[in-house]
């Protein structure tokens, strides 16, 4: 799945789960049950994501909601192979964003 976010220093928690399609809830539950997310909170305890916590959210909705992974398997994955899986959902963004690019360029010249 490609996001497109605004380039931000930091992300509230709602601009996120926006950009994802689920609830606020479902962005915390994924943030307890996975250690690799870690967004900053503010004084007033709101979650700040930063890029990287949004590619890694990339990669967890990725393998659970595109591959189908449970949450064990998924964090399984992750753990095995992190820089593998990485790596390859990173290759699979890019090409994305290259495709909506292309497909926005061929409605441009129609």
């Amino acid at each position: 799945m490609y996001i497109d976010l605004p380039e931000k220093r930091y992300y509230k928690i709602g601009e996120v789960a926006k950009a994802f399609g689920v609830n606020t809830s479902h962005i915390r539950f994924w943030e307890k049950e996975f250690d690799i997310l870690k967004p900053k909170k503010n004084k007033k305890g709101n979650r700040l994501f930063t890029q990287e916590d949004v590619k890694n959210l990339q990669l967890i909705y990725h393998l659970v909601k595109e591959k189908g992974f449970t949450l064990e398997g998924a964090k399984t994955k992750m753990k095995e192979g992190f820089k593998t899986t990485k790596s390859n959902h990173d290759m699979i963004t890019r090409l994305e964003r290259i495709k909506a690019e292309l497909i926005k360029i061929k409605k441009e010249i129609s």
